[in-house]
């Protein structure tokens, strides 16, 4: 299997079948695992060996086909945990009894539908011209290649990191022979210290880079150890209080980053079309890019690169908005221009979860969730929580559909696979993960009922418990503020600061490991160790196995549960 195959053949009747089966199942089992264990392993890399092997069953060895057929079958998964991680707040709340199936299959359909117009948007950005890591994207990208071809010159590194991290998290989360979390201690009260006990996270460290996981690591440190450690133990403030202080200024932080990105990069583009438009003319003098942004978009004239990028009409992007908004009207019973706000706030948060994805692997759905139902609360004084959690709900699938569909394209553009016809793929499985994701939700809720869900319950719900405990409005305003206003600052510089308030928001043992994996790759470099390809196949590999791992024993519990 080469990735030379002719793209016309990537688009089958039987890929899409299959993608859609596919769908169905890992949106179940990750429905499924997000509710009971409080955790969403990225199924992409499961999706990629499906693939390959369903093919196989046909005696096909088109890679672009497996391509196409991954992407559907993960689809759905995120979709799943943009429900998970919302709606049963509402249940742990002891509200929501009146919550009907038609307002969550409509809040994920139009969280589906303007995700996806927003990747097609956001594509030529973020992974041609930034050409940002993606690194589970560029995982199931390579496990497709070393699965499709046991051949490959790095098909063994890949299979050994595969099976070694596959192996130890079967060590971990099925014997249970190892903790979860290494060195773990409480000697600073509200600090979570250790390092997380995983295989993938080192490796997203490794993939991900030095600089952007340097800055992730300075702000766990500032977050953790010097507002909630330093700040109570000099008699400052109290631990309570610094907690709220560190979550708030994350948040900021997060959104500030965001904001100022965007802003440089409007003005950047800006700047050169005036310097374009001032420069003479002389058509003997080639046309040389000045920065890495435009080292892609100024060869956008050539036809292979322009097969490699998505193409958004704005009047398709106009119309999904419009039915979105009109959606939004009728199920939320919304006005007009409160209904566009949550659009526009939805289009901010897909872009700041393709970015986060794109740098860490990690993608926070249920946080731009929280801050968009915060922010119509505040602006609109929106009282119900049932239509604020079904607007968090629709920005949360948004932003996780974001994820997967960024990470499914990178995949695509590393092997020239076309990404309209993956889109086409994606589009089919998504639809399926909505209508399995909403009806399966909403079927527990009325086989178990709403105290199932919580802490307590059979299904923990963890970040839907989280969303229902800041439902309430952000705990310090001046600290989230002041996030807002430096993250704004410091990206509007040119700084690379959009890990920072990921650093600070999260707990301190989850950043750890991914310092420790940067730590690796450093020392690598410096003593001339790191061989390319081979490598990077190794972390592919490991990135591949724990999530493997981890679909495998969501669709393992989820037929012991039913049976």
């Amino acid at each position: 299997m080469h990735s030379s195959n002719s793209q016309s053949t990537a688009l089958t009747v039987r890929a899409l079948v299959i993608g859609a089966l596919g769908s169905s199942v890992l949106t179940a089992s990750s429905l499924f695992i997000a509710l009971r264990m409080g955790m969403l392993p990225w199924p992409i890399s499961f999706a990629a060996i499906a693939s390959v092997l369903a093919l196989k069953l046909f005696k096909s060895h088109n890679l672009h086909e497996a391509n196409v057929m991954h992407a559907a079958m993960s689809a759905g998964s995120m979709i799943a945990g943009g429900l998970a991680f919302t709606i049963p707040g509402l249940w742990i709340m002891g509200l929501g009894q009146d919550l009907t199936i038609y307002e969550v299959l409509i809040a994920a359909f139009a969280g589906t539908l303007i995700g996806l117009i927003a990747c097609a948007a956001f594509q030529p950005y973020f992974i041609r011209e930034k050409q940002l890591a993606y690194p589970i994207g560029t995982a199931a990208a390579d496990t497709l290649t070393a699965v499709g071809n046991n051949g490959a010159q790095d098909a063994p590194a890949l299979f050994w990191g595969l099976g070694l991290s596959g192996a130890y998290a079967a060590v971990r989360d099925v014997l249970h022979l190892i903790p979860s979390v290494l060195f773990a201690s409480n000697a600073i009260p509200g600090v979570a210290l250790g390092m997380y006990n995983s295989p993938m996270s080192i490796a997203i460290g490794f993939a991900v880079g030095v600089v952007p996981t340097a800055v992730w690591f300075i702000g766990a440190v500032l977050g953790h150890l010097g507002i909630v450690g330093m700040l109570p133990a000099a008699g400052i403030i109290e631990t309570a209080t610094a907690l709220d202080i560190r979550i708030s200024l994350g948040l900021g932080l997060m959104l500030g980053s965001g904001a100022g990105t965007i802003a440089a990069s409007v003005l950047r583009n800006k700047k050169m079309s005036k310097d374009d438009a001032m420069a003479p003319k002389d058509a003997s003098s080639p046309t040389v890019a000045t920065t890495a942004d435009t080292s892609v978009a100024s060869n956008t004239n050539n036809p292979d690169e322009q097969s490699r990028r998505l193409s958004t009409n704005l009047r398709i992007i106009a119309l999904v908005c419009a039915i979105v908004v009109a959606l939004i009207c009728a199920v939320c019973k919304l006005s007009i221009l409160s209904s566009t706000v949550v659009v526009l706030a939805t289009w901010f948060c897909i872009y700041l979860s393709a970015w986060l994805t794109g740098t860490t692997g990690i993608n926070p759905m249920e946080v731009f969730g929280m801050l968009v139902l915060l922010l119509v609360q505040a602006l609109f004084r929106i009282t119900s929580m049932k239509l604020l959690f079904l607007i968090a709900a629709m920005v949360a699938v948004a932003c996780g559909i974001g994820g997967d569909v960024m990470n499914d394209l990178k995949a695509g553009d590393r092997l020239n696979t076309n990404p309209q016809e993956q889109m086409i793929g994606m589009i089919v499985g998504a639809f399926v993960g909505v209508l399995v994701s909403s009806l399966l939700l909403m079927g527990m809720y009325q086989v178990y009922g709403g105290n199932a869900f919580g802490p307590q319950g059979t299904f923990v719900a963890v970040q839907a418990a989280n969303v229902a405990a800041m439902a309430g409005g952000i705990s310090h305003i001046p600290a989230f503020m002041a996030g807002l206003a430096l993250g704004g600052i410091l990206a509007a510089g040119g700084l690379p600061v959009m890990t920072l308030g990921l650093g600070v928001y999260l707990p301190f043992f989850m950043s750890c490991g991914a310092a420790l994996g940067a730590a690796i790759k450093l020392i690598l470099d410096k003593t001339n160790k790191l061989h390319g390809s081979r490598a990077d196949s190794i972390v592919s590999g490991i990135l591949g196995g724990e999530s493997l791992v981890g679909v495998l024993i969501a669709l393992f519990a989820l037929f012991s549960f039913i049976r």
